[in-house]
């Protein structure tokens, strides 16, 4: 294939590994179950050690909790759990002197209902805030029953609207009833977020993660949604809003204060497919975004039913979806956030590798050297360079804390679905449920896991005797330690490893994944097992080349024609 020259542009984002925290899962500092600041301040040597040069920290301003703080009710103070604004300050304070940076979540697609412009907004029709905030009139059925405006479903279940008797207007939430989403076609919203941005940027903040930013332009019409699932009265509305018609025109207005700033922002941008829709938010002239996440790879288990019904997914299709991406980005001058987990995500080595005792940390080494040497910013979740995995089969639904499952599980079951059918919804769950990102911090083998000397707000995961931070920072075999070479490998060769183009190798193997980098005349080849069993690989001839081995989960020394590769064996090849 030919591979498009376009011009590097060197940016200190794109050479930078971020770690990201779940403020009340880190660790708990005062002994009341959940996670804060200080609890954080007190690892930063842990953080630092991994080797990562952001730390981004989900949502930890004022909110009632009802979905784990993306419900914000102040975005100028903190949670009085999590602490106070003189931590914040404490925290990027520490973060500097280690020369690390500071990125922040920014929700602003909603806020909580209890934010004060939102209590505002539903006293009075006649409320200055009433505007920044979508209302529309009911609809009417032929015999007269009240209808939502429109057909659009919540991410949360049931109908995107919530009826306010007081007003006889409903009003838009795409996630749940206590998360109204703001106007953004008034100014004034639009002012109010860049102050906000700017409150923080000029606290020392370096940046943010921007929760659902392609939600915040919607079509103004705001039509009924296509009827693609014929079983539900209502229906996925994306389509109407996931790249609305001033999408651009917001971002830019974001995108002029973060360059102020020499900022880094990272926006998630969920059901996108199509790159051509989202290269003008991140081509590295346009001033919009440095980079987005996609959902393409994490949405490939979702079945035909949603989130929480099974599909059987082939290493082609990851291939076909990762290729597309680092094709297109690069050679339309954009930028990748490369992920297998988050918050919001299942533990990728129980997801798309292993978790069986006799290969879970050779399978979790593999898929950091396939992750790891990708082109983009590598995003390291707290746990995954342990090797965490998802809870146990065991849990019951009474273990489960996240609105999301829950909600899905409730509606359910109250809709009569047999014990069988929910049992297969639990048993997804157990795969991919946010729970399972969202367990305590392991940090040794003591009571809870050494999270908290209390009970936590959530149950830790069983496993925390053998997998746990204490048994890995200084143990050299460990998945801690291979993170760290990992992120020193791409540090010492980043003119190939992070510059270099991406071009996929055996395309059709349904068992290795294997691509390499170029940059002039410097080539890496990096080689991935997604499976169980040995494999024999035959090296294209066109990789057969000499060449030094910079990292492998095993003990392999070099290369030829033909490889016998063992379980989810992983390797990278450095040819000059």
């Amino acid at each position: 294939m030919t591979i498009t020259e376009l011009p590097v542009h060197h940016a200190w984002w794109k050479e930078s590994n971020v770690y990201q925290i779940y403020p009340a899962s880190f660790k708990d500092s005062n002994g009341d179950g959940v996670g804060d600041i200080p609890g954080i301040i007190s690892e930063l040597d842990y953080i630092a050690g991994l080797g990562v040069d952001i730390v981004w920290l989900c949502p930890c301003y004022k909110s009632p909790q009802v979905d784990m703080g993306y419900d914000i009710s102040d975005y100028k103070d903190i949670y009085e759990k999590y602490g106070t604004l003189s931590d914040i300050d404490e925290l990027i304070s520490g973060l500097h002197k280690r020369g690390l940076k500071f990125v922040m979540d920014l929700v602003v697609n909603h806020t909580s209902d209890q934010h004060w412009w939102f209590q505002s907004a539903i006293s009075s029709k006649d409320s200055e805030y009433r505007d920044w905030y979508i209302w529309k009139k009911p609809n009417y059925a032929a015999d007269g029953t009240r209808q939502p405006p429109n057909n659009w479903l919540s991410y949360f279940g049931g109908s995107a609207w919530e009826y306010d008797a007081n007003s006889d207007e409903y009003y838009l939430h795409l996630f749940a009833k206590e998360q109204p989403d703001l106007n953004w076609e008034n100014p004034r919203v639009r002012e109010a977020v860049h102050d906000i941005m700017r409150f923080w940027l000029d606290r020392g903040v370096d940046g943010f993660r921007m929760d659902v930013i392609n939600f915040i332009s919607k079509d103004p019409a705001l039509p009924d949604a296509p009827i693609t699932n014929h079983a539900s009265v209502y229906q996925h509305g994306a389509v109407h809003y996931a790249t609305g018609p001033r999408l651009h025109e917001y971002l830019q207005g974001l995108g002029n204060i973060l360059k102020q700033y020499d900022a880094f922002s990272v926006g998630e941008m969920p059901c996108v497919y199509n790159p051509t829709d989202i290269i003008d938010a991140v081509g590295f002239e346009r001033n919009e975004l440095s980079m987005i996440f996609q959902f393409e790879i994490v949405d490939l288990d979702h079945g035909p039913g949603g989130k929480y019904t099974a599909r059987t997914w082939a290493l082609t299709e990851l291939k076909a979806i990762i290729d597309k991406w680092q094709t297109f980005m690069q050679t339309n001058d954009g930028w990748n956030a490369l992920y297998l987990e988050n918050h919001d995500q299942a533990r990728s080595v129980s997801r798309f590798a292993s978790d069986a005792p006799n290969v879970r940390k050779i399978s979790a080494k593999m898929l950091a050297t396939f992750l790891g040497f990708q082109s983009g910013t590598i995003f390291v979740y707290q746990g995954q360079e342990l090797g965490l995995a998802n809870v146990p089969k065991s849990w019951g639904i009474d273990k489960y804390r996240d609105v999301e499952s829950l909600n899905n599980y409730e509606e359910n079951a109250a809709a009569g679905a047999s014990k069988e059918v929910l049992d297969s919804i639990l048993a997804e769950m157990q795969k991919k449920a946010r729970d399972n990102a969202r367990t305590p911090m392991p940090w040794n083998t003591t009571d809870n896991a050494g999270f908290s000397p209390v009970t936590p707000w959530m149950d830790v995961n069983e496993d925390y005797k053998l997998w746990n931070a204490e048994s890995q920072v200084n143990d050299p075999s460990s998945v801690y330690a291979y993170w760290q070479s990992v992120f020193r490998t791409r540090r010492e060769f980043k003119d190939v490893l992070v510059y270099g183009k991406f071009v996929l190798v055996d395309a059709l193997n349904e068992s290795v994944f294997a691509y390499k980098r170029v940059y002039g005349s410097t080539e890496a080849l990096i080689v991935t097992l997604f499976k169980d069993s040995e494999v024999t690989w035959t090296v294209p001839k066109e990789y057969i080349k000499s060449g030094k081995i910079l990292l492998t989960n095993y003990d392999r020394r070099d290369i030829d024609g033909v490889v016998v590769l063992r379980p989810f064996e992983a390797f990278v090849l450095l040819v000059h």
